[in-house]
């Protein structure tokens, strides 16, 4: 595993109380986000033996897994760190194209589920001196929580997702006591070699 790419914090005070958000209608086959949607913020970041890294998301009072591509994962990490890398990545980019262009990002939201793939949507605000406009923008989970720890945007979860997912609160307390027990030298996963962590999860 590697351990560069092992990441989290402790949980805010955020728990899974719905609120009301203020949409415009989106476009394409995607839910409108006008539903209830949750507060939550990235937990933690850990590599699985898929080869992909997992990303956990929520609150106190829950949160679920989304796999991510290793570079996304890594950009997610760095910006969990407060990292930058030398030259621009992606999501950096197109932060520095948002300020250009004075566009500010307001929020994501974690809107849809379907056929173990989760949606989100990026909602944009960009002004200029005659009028502001608002644009929500349809992209993957991974990107949209990258740009959201760039910008220090908060992030949402629709209930309707909220209420689907599994709760893997549990998962990631053992995942952290496990890297408590290695950095005190008490050993690992039991001696048995495998990562008990991980099952099956929707993928981003």
């Amino acid at each position: 595993m590697a351990i560069l790419e092992i990441v989290f914090r402790a949980r805010s005070g955020f728990r899974g109380r719905a609120r009301r958000l203020p949409s415009l209608a989106a476009r394409g086959s995607h839910r409108v986000v006008n539903a209830e949607v949750i507060r939550v913020e990235v937990l933690g970041v850990f590599p699985t033996e898929q080869q992909t890294l997992a990303i956990f998301v929520g609150n106190q009072e829950k949160c679920f897994v989304i796999h991510v591509e290793p570079v996304v994962g890594r950009a997610i990490a760095m910006s969990m760190r407060g990292e930058r890398s030398e030259r621009p990545l992606t999501h950096e980019l197109v932060g520095l194209i948002f300020q250009a262009f004075d566009v500010a990002l307001e929020r994501v939201v974690i809107n849809d589920l379907r056929s173990n793939t989760y949606f989100a949507r990026l909602m944009l605000k960009a002004e200029n001196e005659i009028h502001t406009k608002h644009v929500e923008i349809d992209a993957r989970p991974s990107d949209s929580i990258a740009l959201a720890l760039q910008a220090e945007a908060p992030i949402y979860v629709s209930d309707v997702v909220w209420d689907e997912v599994d709760d893997r609160s549990e998962e990631l307390e053992k995942i952290k006591q496990a890297l408590r027990d290695k950095q005190l030298g008490l050993g690992g996963s039991g001696g048995s070699g495998k990562d008990p962590f991980f099952d099956d999860d929707e993928d981003d």
